[in-house]
């Protein structure tokens, strides 16, 4: 399902943003460089549970899909 896949695509991307910017803001010793960076990390986490929801909905309505073929 190429939705699925471009969902599952966009998770690893928002995963990757999350991991980068949390390396920036422990690289750096500009308070306000790390607040920014932290705070971009944890809009990653925000991304990363609204692509995990929707995931799961599209599972959710293949299984329903699968079941009302048979």
């Amino acid at each position: 399902m190429t939705v699925k896949k471009d969902l599952e695509k966009a998770k690893a991307a928002a995963e990757s943003c999350k991991g980068t910017y949390a390396t920036f803001a422990a690289s750096t010793d500009d308070q306000t460089a790390q607040q920014m960076y932290t705070q971009m990390s944890q809009d990653m986490d925000r991304h990363v549970a609204q692509l995990n929801s929707r995931l799961s909905s599209t599972a959710e309505n293949q299984i329903q899909n699968q079941q009302n073929n048979q």
